[in-house]
């Protein structure tokens, strides 16, 4: 057994579970790590409670070996959207950003403009949503200090060209989250400057989970707002005294992380760089063509990327204003998982998506294309 099949193997969602955009479904690795840490714990037995403060090594070191940063220029964060706040209230200066962006981008955005007036926020005409080198290129004005893009869109799945834009943007600064491909995209991070994302997607690590990566460059130009007293050179907690932020990424914590979580992300992302993220790339992209055949096949219009690469592990479609219940119905009927939003279904496989769910999907495009027949 290969170990990809190795990696298939130890998933056992129900079929028809194509919904991976939305959370991944953890593993029997993770759930066995997760259910070994929460053992030690409810035992307490002395001396043992020191090892769960080894899993933040553990899962920087595991962060690291999936991005290209040192280790020392990550940290653990409970959410994307957590260490987004982090880089944007940090920021001085204009952020490019698409409007189209998930919330977790432009809430971040927003709130560090209207709470401390440094950050402005520079919304980017799109091209059907997606940020290009080119129509970027256009957009960039003297004031942009960075510019912030989905590595993968959550509408629109298409996979941003982060080599195209960094040689558009120079030496601003590129932020990118990272949460709809981490994972299954092999991706140039070391371009980025900050790279924050979540592991309850792609990586099947469960909520709670997250990272952000910070460039050497990202370092010398964010300020620590949010600085705990974790994020001090203090060897231990600082009790007497507020003392000021460190230099490296560390700053940008705030209490101490969740060890278990920590082990749970540690163990998936462990087993994803033992298969390697080319393998379960490829695995993906051949699930992702058997869909978009499918939808071919009933005339069901798509609407992400074809080209493998403008595309990760994300399929949209979009049915006619007046049969979107139908089709939406139609895949609920056969137990098919998917999200519906702003008039379009939005599909996900993962490695361990099996013929029985290409099944359930088939007979849900049969009903759909019956209901909807002239």
């Amino acid at each position: 057994m290969t170990d990809l099949e190795q990696y298939i193997s130890s998933f056992s969602e129900e079929p028809g579970y194509l919904d991976f955009a939305r959370v991944g479904p953890p593993g029997a690795t993770v759930v066995a790590e997760e259910a070994a840490q929460l053992s030690l714990l409810s035992r307490a037995r002395f001396g043992s409670l020191q090892g769960l403060l080894r899993e933040d090594e553990r899962v920087r070191d595991a962060i690291a070996a999936l991005t290209g940063f040192r280790a020392d220029q990550v940290a653990f964060q409970p959410n994307t959207s957590t260490a987004l706040m982090h880089a944007m209230f940090g920021l001085t200066g204009t952020v490019a950003l698409s409007p189209a962006e998930f919330p977790s981008v432009s809430y971040a955005v927003a709130r560090a403009a209207e709470a401390l007036t440094v950050v402005e926020p520079l919304w980017l005409t799109t091209d059907h949503g997606r940020v290009l080198p080119g129509n970027l290129r256009e957009q960039l004005t003297p004031a942009v200090e960075a510019v912030a893009v989905s590595l993968v869109d959550f509408r629109t799945g298409y996979l941003a060209d982060l080599e195209g834009i960094r040689q558009v943007i120079g030496d601003r600064l590129l932020i990118v989250d990272a949460i709809q491909g981490f994972g299954v995209v092999d991706a140039p991070y070391e371009l980025a400057d900050v790279v924050a994302a979540g592991g309850q997607k792609w990586v099947r690590a469960g909520w709670g989970t997250g990272f952000i990566a910070l460039s050497d460059r990202a370092l010398d130009r964010l300020t620590p707002v949010m600085s705990g007293f974790t994020g001090t050179d203090a060897a231990d907690m600082p009790l007497d005294e507020i003392l000021p932020p460190t230099r490296g990424v560390r700053a940008f914590t705030i209490s101490n992380p969740d060890a278990i979580a920590e082990a749970r992300f540690a163990a998936a992302l462990e087993e994803i760089a033992d298969v390697g993220v080319p393998a379960i790339n490829a695995k993906i992209a051949v699930a992702v063509s058997r869909i978009i055949d499918l939808a071919d096949e009933y005339a069901v219009p798509v609407v992400s990327p074809r080209d493998e690469g403008e595309r990760a592990g994300i399929v949209v479609l979009e049915p006619a204003p007046d049969q979107l219940t139908v089709l939406t119905a139609s895949l609920h009927n056969h137990g098919v998982s998917t999200t519906a939003r702003g008039g379009t279904v939005r599909l996900g496989a993962h490695v361990s998506t099996d013929e029985e769910s290409y099944a359930m999907l088939r007979a849900a495009l049969v009903g759909y294309a019956s209901a909807t027949k002239v």
